[in-house]
């Protein structure tokens, strides 16, 4: 038989863990609102740099918090707090200005004032082009066809130094000759790494300019990868 004074520490443990779950709960948003949250990558648009089945960490405190900050995102407050505008070259997570119902992840070509033009595939920002160097070519299923050899790389130095590879799927593509693009004050230019397979800032009808209050974080790192193009030397690596 179970004495009283047996059941009594029972009880009370009982009564602990709903106590418990709470303040994990709250830990977890609080952690995910103001530190990290975790994105999956389920398109190929940021090929090589992010492969599909890519899971990843953006760091929300990069540029300050906004109200697309919060789970769920209500509009509890406007602006930014402690805020710091993206650099040229960071890869980020966003919303769009047209319509915030999804995230996306794209890397910061133009500042506010920029002049962002493509010719024949090449990168000009303020009229100079961007230095670029061809790699060899990447094997992979990155421009929605099933072929998977050929696809033109090329390791691209914006003008602070930021270094990272792109590809090329299509000679003078769609978007690989625009007009010249004017960034807006508190706006910034985004493209996709995969230049032929990336709906970005290119399309202006469909995403434009980003402002400055619509971006969600910095990328960090790649936490785990599913893509059968990853390798265990993926996990952890850092997105620059």
């Amino acid at each position: 038989m179970t004495s009283i004074q047996e059941a009594v520490p029972s009880a009370r443990r009982r009564r602990r863990w709903p106590k418990i779950v709470l303040i994990a709960i709250a830990v977890i948003l609080v952690f995910r609102s103001f530190a990290f949250q975790p994105f999956n990558i389920p398109a190929a648009s940021m090929m090589p740099t992010l492969l599909v089945g890519d899971y990843l960490l953006v760091e929300k405190y990069a540029y300050g918090y906004t109200h697309y900050s919060l789970p769920f995102s209500p509009e509890l407050f406007s602006g930014r707090i402690f805020g710091a505008a993206p650099e040229r070259g960071d890869v980020v997570a966003f919303r769009l200005p047209k319509d915030d119902g999804g995230v996306y992840i794209k890397r910061v070509v133009g500042l506010p004032g920029d002049r962002i033009h493509m010719k024949q595939g090449l990168l000009l920002i303020n009229g100079t082009p961007v230095a670029r160097e061809r790699l060899a070519d990447f094997d992979g299923n990155a421009c929605g066809t099933s072929a998977n050899a050929g696809i033109k790389r090329w390791r691209e130095t914006l003008p602070n130094g930021v270094s990272y590879e792109t590809l090329d799927c299509v000679d003078n593509g769609f978007y690989d000759n625009t007009d010249i693009y004017w960034v807006p004050p508190g706006h910034f230019f985004v493209l996709g790494d995969n230049r032929d397979n990336s709906s970005d800032s290119r399309v202006l009808s469909a995403m434009g300019y980003i402002p400055l209050d619509n971006f969600i974080g910095r990328v960090g790192m790649i936490v785990y990868s599913r893509s059968p193009e990853s390798g265990a030397g993926r996990i952890g690596k850092l997105i620059r």
